[in-house]
């Protein structure tokens, strides 16, 4: 994904997140505070960033499984 900033890839992953999970997780945890500190990962690891956020965050609801339903 060329020419994405790192906050405009941040402000995506969030919404992202927020969109497919809602605002707080089965467990009561923020998600914006989670996609806060989770963005990192994906954006540091190339691969992940040229995937986009979006599928950055649908990946990560994936590898999450059931553990936040």
């Amino acid at each position: 994904m060329s020419g994405i900033t790192k906050e405009e890839f941040c402000r995506r992953f969030k919404a992202r997140m927020i969109a497919i999970n809602g605002e707080r997780f089965a467990d009561g945890r923020n998600v914006a505070e989670y996609a806060d500190d989770a963005v990192w990962g994906y954006w540091d690891t190339d691969w992940q960033r040229d995937q986009g956020p979006e599928a950055c965050a649908d990946a990560d609801k994936e590898e999450r499984g059931e553990e936040d339903e």
